[in-house]
């Protein structure tokens, strides 16, 4: 069975699924089979995208989509979506557009999915490189790469000081530090002893002697 899915980018009502909904009802989709969104392609949350997904059944079913660009947010979103049906034996086909080759219930269409799979790889590799290049060159500057510590050398000491005395009540630490319990355990013991990643941020942070 052929079930349809659509999507348009704006949801004031400023553009509407009619192109998309000829097309899929053209290539054979019944009314009834037809899922839609009106959300931005970069955005994770379509829950008709979801609904659709899980109403899909195994070796009856095949996705329809108007264009690839309806499917997927970006090429690595859309080569996985499309290996999970794959994966699932459910088939897709693209009706127009630069995917309208892709078929994967025919073996031609397989082929050129595959291109696509081999280009979001090569994609996955060049970020890869280009991460790493670029944090070897922050190092070599004395910088170094990844997120800053939610902590602080002061929190940490604030939170030795706190988690050390038995009447502290953990959730208000918390709330005072501005973090979760689950950092403020990664960084102080229960008893208010320094743990590894307390240690990290006072060396990174050392205190100043006074004079």
């Amino acid at each position: 069975m052929l079930i349809g899915y659509m999507r348009v980018s704006k949801a004031d009502g400023s553009q509407t699924t009619d192109l998309q909904r000829d097309a899929l009802l053209a290539a054979g989709v019944d009314p009834e089979r037809l899922y839609e969104d009106h959300a931005s392609g970069k955005k994770d949350d379509r829950p008709h995208l979801t609904a659709c997904l899980k109403a899909l059944r195994p070796g009856e079913d095949t996705l329809v989509v108007w264009k690839l660009d309806r499917l997927g947010r970006n090429l690595r979103h859309l080569v996985n979506t499309v290996q999970d049906l794959t994966d699932r034996n459910i088939g897709l086909k693209v009706l127009t557009g630069e995917g309208s080759a892709i078929d994967t219930t025919t073996a031609s269409g397989q082929l050129v999915f595959g291109i696509f799979a081999a280009l979001a790889e090569f994609e996955r590799a060049l970020i890869s490189e280009r991460t790493t290049a670029g944090l070897a060159a922050a190092r070599a500057r004395g910088r170094s790469g990844g997120r800053p510590f939610k902590m602080t050398a002061a929190k940490v000491r604030l939170a030795m000081a706190g988690m050390g005395q038995s009447e502290t009540n953990i959730g208000e630490l918390c709330k005072e530090l501005g973090v979760t319990r689950q950092t403020l355990y990664r960084h102080v013991s229960p008893t208010g002893e320094l743990r590894p990643d307390g240690q990290k941020v006072l060396t990174k942070h050392p205190a100043k002697s006074s004079r």
